[in-house]
């Protein structure tokens, strides 16, 4: 069976996102490994809120509520733009 191209989701923050069901994350001690079974991708998730994000963006209606739910005012930006760089490599995705 030919590999197709990933799929790659443009980031929205205000639309639902989910970690993608290809993606595995293995803990550790500087936050998580994310590898994609689909793409065969690996990525680095570099803090332990980033992995904590991630893996709770399914429980909200959007993934800028889960920012502010569970990302300090002042770090946002930059989750924010971490996981746009994840919908980009294929580690979360629109549902």
């Amino acid at each position: 069976m030919p590999v197709t191209a990933p799929e790659v989701s443009r980031f929205d923050p205000g639309a639902p996102w989910a970690l993608h069901p290809q993606v595995a994350l293995r803990p550790e001690g500087f936050g998580a490994l994310a590898y994609h079974y689909g793409n065969r991708r690996l990525v680095f998730l570099k803090s332990k809120t980033l992995v904590e994000l991630v893996s709770a963006l399914a429980d909200f209606d959007s993934a800028e509520q889960a920012l502010r739910a569970m990302v300090e005012p002042g770090q946002r930006d930059r989750h924010e733009a971490a996981l746009a760089r994840l919908a980009a490599s294929g580690v979360i995705r629109a549902r």
